[in-house]
């Protein structure tokens, strides 16, 4: 059994936007790995550094991890029917791949609270069931829970303190409803055979850009001035901005990627995709190192944007080095042993 995915058989735009997304995601979790304490000092908010935390929740907040969730959701499809190809079971391969995840997710959150390896896990063995299940029905179930997904949201922003309907509001406006759609999103795109014939479907593609983007103008400017007043429901209206969002980006990127010129040039960034795992793991350490180098106390906007940039070029540097030596990143390759054990190939 060989588990291994060659460099042929990789499709490269998906490597691309993954390490975009893992740039992206940086500039959420730059923050979050200082704990701020109370009574001690608070980051800056003001000027400039006002005007980059409103543009980072109209551009980057939730919509980078919905696109690592998208990914995430491809990524299952690919990885359960190349393992029914082999003779594998598909859904237990995958399951046990999940459970690999959950326990290195676990362990991760006691190095950065803010870990999504663990709910990622958890929340990928709803996608176990749709694996056989036919593609009409699939795009059923989504639009069915991206309706009521989008209903809360908005029950959460016109209805609050409605007592039981703000508990289940709550419930199915939150963001584990939000990274199962995305998950669903990326199974569909994959199992429908769209991302590897993208060129195909031009004009679904830009009907889908013609009905997102109106939408993200709109909830942006809602975002911009909600920020600028302190609304207390900014983080719903983000929430209600992210699928369309996340569907105006992946269809922008997906079109760009098909020149071959841009995606031979963005191709360093796809090399951080392509170890993605190991990369999400080492950014905790890289940006912790580099905020003990600058000696920060608190990180405020105008240095979230300095440790990500930072962050994502060293990742960038390391990730171009280690493929010349090696086929498949360190902890992916950790990853691989705890799903297939000793049948897995050794990497080269």
């Amino acid at each position: 059994m060989n588990p291994s995915v060659t460099q042929k058989e990789r499709i490269v735009s998906l490597d691309i936007i993954r390490g975009l997304a893992l740039f992206g995601i940086l500039f959420i979790n730059v923050a979050a790995y200082q704990v701020i304490v109370e009574g001690g000092p608070m980051p800056d908010y003001s000027g400039i550094n006002g005007i980059i935390d409103t543009l980072i929740d109209i551009f980057i907040e939730k919509k980078f991890f919905s696109i690592f969730s998208f990914l995430f959701g491809v990524g299952f499809y690919i990885f359960a029917s190349r393992a029914e190809a082999r003779g594998d079971k598909p859904r237990w391969r995958f399951a046990r791949r999940l459970l690999a995840l959950l326990l290195i997710g676990i362990v991760h959150i006691f190095i950065f609270w803010g870990s999504i390896l663990a709910i990622y896990a958890v929340i990928g063995f709803l996608l176990i069931p749709f694996y056989h299940a036919k593609i009409s029905t699939i795009s059923k179930w989504l639009v069915g829970i991206i309706t009521v997904h989008v209903l809360a949201i908005l029950g959460q922003l016109f209805m609050p303190n409605q007592g039981a309907f703000s508990t289940v509001f709550g419930l199915l406006g939150n963001d584990a409803v939000t990274i199962f759609i995305m998950f669903l999103s990326g199974f569909l795109a994959a199992k429908a055979d769209w991302i590897s014939h993208v060129s195909n479907y031009s004009k679904q593609i830009k009907w889908l850009q013609f009905v997102t983007f109106p939408l993200f103008v709109g909830i942006s400017i809602w975002i911009w001035f909600a920020s600028q007043g302190e609304y207390q429901n900014l983080n719903s209206v983000i929430s209600l901005g992210v699928i369309p969002t996340t569907y105006l980006y992946l269809a922008c990127l997906f079109v760009m990627l098909e020149n071959k010129k841009i995606a031979k040039l963005l191709q360093p960034i796809g090399r951080v995709g392509q170890m993605a795992f190991t990369n999400y793991l080492a950014q905790s350490f890289i940006g912790l190192a580099l905020m003990s180098f600058m000696g920060l106390e608190v990180v405020s906007p105008s240095h979230v944007v300095i440790i990500a940039s930072l962050t994502f070029t060293i990742q960038i540097i390391f990730s171009v080095i280690w493929f010349r030596f090696f086929q498949m990143g360190p902890f992916e390759k950790v990853w691989r042993f705890m799903t297939y054990g000793r049948k897995a190939v050794p990497n080269k």
